[in-house]
C-alpha cells in the first residue's frame, strides 16, 4: 500500500521547496547521528584524560567500517527504491526492502563475529599504542556486540527516507542519539564505567534505532511494506542494491583505512597527542560536513525518482541548486575553522595544552580548501543517485585512496605530521577538479526537452 501524496510531490513539487523539505529532516538526523560519536569524544576528554580519548580515535576508523555496510545496504537499496517509486513499480520496492533487510542482518552478523576474531591485531594495526590499547579495547568488544542492530537500523533508516518519509527519519536519529547522549553521562560518570560505559550507552542506542525503523515498515505511515514475503533473498536484487551501493561502501571502507594510516603517522611522527589532535579535527570537521552530506540525502530521492520517471529539467534543476547551497556552507565552514580554531579545540579538551596547540595547526591546515568539499561531494553523489555505479565508485576512492593515500606515505617524510595534514587539502583540490570535468560532461546531456527512453511512466493524479 502506498501514499500517492508522497509520490505525487516528488513528481511535480517545485525543486527548491522539495530540497528544503527533505534537507532539514536530514540535517536534523546527520547532526543527531553525529553525536552518537562527538558527544563520547566530549565526555570522555573532559571527564577521564586524553589517552581515553587517544584510544577511542583508533576506533572510530573501525566504527567507519561497520557504518560502510549499513551505507552499502541503505543507499544501494535506497537509490532502487527511488528509481522504482518514480517507474511507479511499488511490488518491486518491497521487495527490495525486503531483501535489503535480509542483507543487512547478514552482514552485522558476519561483521560481529570477523571483529572478535581479528580485534587486537586489529588495534594494533590502526594505531593503538601500548597506553591506549586498553581503553580501544574496552570500547570496541561492546561496540561490535551491537554490531547487527546498527547495521540494520541505520541501513533502513535511509530507505524511510527515500520513500518520501525525510520527518521520520530524522525522528528515528532523533530517538536513538537523543538517547545516547542520556545515557552516557549515567554509565561514564553516574556507574563509573568510564569507555565502557560509552560503548554501552551507545548500543543500546542503535538496538533502539533497529526496533523503530522495523515497527516503521511495518505501520501504516510506511509506503514500501516489510513483510515475510519479501525476505527471501533474490540474488539479483541483491547484486543490484550492491552495484550501486557499493560508491559510498567504498568511500567509508577507503576512509577507514585513510585514518588507519593516519593514525599510525601521527603515532609515528607525533605519538599519542597527535592522534588525540586527528580525532577533534575529525568530530569538528564532520559538523561542518554534515550539512552538504545532508544535502546529498535530500537530492538523491528527488533526482532517483524524477531520473526514473524521465523528467530530466527537474534532475538538472535540482543539481545546480544543490551545488550552489552546498558551496555556500563549505563556505561558511571554511571561515569558522580559520577565525575560531581554538575556541572549536577547547570544546573537546582544555587541560593540555600541547593538544590544544597540535589541534588548532591541524584543524587549520586541514580545512584549508573546504569551500571546494562542497561540489566535490554533491557531483558525486550524482553519479550514484542515477545508478552510474563505476563512475560514482571511481569519484568516491579518487580523494581517499587514488590521492591521498600515497601523500600520506610522501609527505610526513619531509616535514613529519605537518606532512599528514597537508595531504588533506591538496587531496581536496585534486578531487574537486576532476569531480567537475566529469559532472560537467554529464550535466550536459540532460536535456530538458527529452525523457529518457522507456523510463516515463503515465502521470497519476493529484491526491486528494
Amino acid at each position: 500500500m502506498t501514499d500517492p501524496r508522497q509520490v505525487y510531490e516528488l513528481e511535480h513539487e517545485k525543486p527548491g521547496k522539495l530540497m528544503w523539505k527533505y534537507f532539514l529532516p536530514a540535517f536534523a538526523s546527520m547532526m543527531a547521528n553525529a553525536l552518537y560519536n562527538v558527544v563520547d569524544r566530549i565526555y570522555i576528554g573532559q571527564g577521564v584524560d586524553a589517552l581515553a580519548l587517544s584510544g577511542l580515535t583508533v576506533v572510530f576508523p573501525l566504527m567507519i567500517i561497520i557504518m560502510a555496510f549499513g551505507m552499502l545496504v541503505g543507499m544501494g537499496s535506497a537509490v532502487r527504491i527511488s528509481l522504482s517509486l518514480g517507474e511507479k513499480d511499488f511490488d518491486r520496492a518491497n521487495r527490495i526492502l525486503g531483501n535489503a533487510f535480509f542483507l543487512a542482518l547478514v552482514l552485522g552478523l558476519v561483521l560481529m563475529g570477523a571483529g572478535f576474531l581479528v580485534r587486537d591485531r586489529v588495534l594494533q594495526i590502526f594505531g593503538a599504542g601500548p597506553e591506549t590499547i586498553q581503553y580501544a579495547s574496552d570500547y570496541f568488544t561492546i561496540i561490535l556486540l551491537g554490531t547487527p542492530m546498527a547495521t540494520v537500523g541505520f541501513a533502513l533508516n535511509n530507505v524511510i527516507r527515500a520513500e518520501g518519509n525525510p520527518r521520520i527519519a530524522m525522528f528515528s536519529i532523533f530517538i536513538s542519539a537523543g538517547l545516547n547522549i542520556i545515557l552516557d553521562p549515567i554509565f561514564i560518570f553516574g556507574l563509573d564505567m568510564g569507555v565502557k560505559g560509552a560503548a554501552i550507552a551507545t548500543v543500546i542506542s542503535h538496538c533502539v534505532l533497529a526496533v523503530w525503523v522495523l515497527m516503521h515498515f511495518r505501520s501504516k505511515r510506511s509506503v514500501t511494506r516489510l513483510n515475510a514475503a519479501t525476505f527471501r533473498p533474490n540474488f539479483y536484487i541483491i547484486k543490484h542494491i550492491i552495484s550501486i551501493g557499493f560508491a559510498p561502501f567504498a568511500m567509508n571502507i577507503a576512509s577507514s583505512i585513510v585514518w588507519g594510516v593516519m593514525n599510525s603517522k601521527f603515532i609515528k611522527y607525533g605519538g599519542d597527542i597527535s592522534v588525540a589532535a586527528l580525532g577533534i579535527v575529525n568530530s569538528a570537521t564532520m559538523m561542518l560536513v554534515i550539512s552538504i552530506i545532508s544535502i546529498n540525502m535530500a537530492v538523491q530521492p528527488i533526482v532517483g525518482f524524477n531520473y526514473g520517471a524521465g523528467l530530466l529539467c527537474r534532475v538538472k534543476e535540482t543539481m545546480m541548486k544543490a551545488i550552489r547551497y552546498a558551496t555556500l556552507i563549505a563556505t561558511g565552514g571554511w571561515l569558522l575553522c580559520m577565525l575560531t580554531p581554538g575556541i572549536i579545540v577547547s570544546v573537546f579538551n582544555t587541560d593540555s595544552q600541547e593538544l590544544r596547540e597540535a589541534g588548532t595547526l591541524g584543524l587549520r591546515i586541514y580545512c584549508a580548501v573546504l569551500p571546494v568539499v562542497g561540489f566535490q561531494i554533491i557531483a558525486s553523489n550524482y553519479f550514484q543517485a542515477i545508478g552510474k555505479a563505476k563512475l560514482a565508485t571511481f569519484l568516491s576512492l579518487l580523494r581517499q585512496i587514488i590521492v591521498l593515500l600515497p601523500l600520506i606515505f610522501i609527505l610526513p617524510r619531509f616535514w613529519g605530521t605537518t606532512g599528514v595534514w597537508i595531504a588533506n587539502p591538496i587531496s581536496d583540490f585534486i578531487a574537486a577538479v576532476i569531480s567537475f570535468i566529469f559532472f560537467r560532461r554529464e550535466i550536459a546531456k540532460l536535456n530538458c526537452d527529452t525523457p529518457v527512453p522507456g523510463r516515463r511512466s503515465p502521470e497519476i493524479e493529484p491526491p486528494a
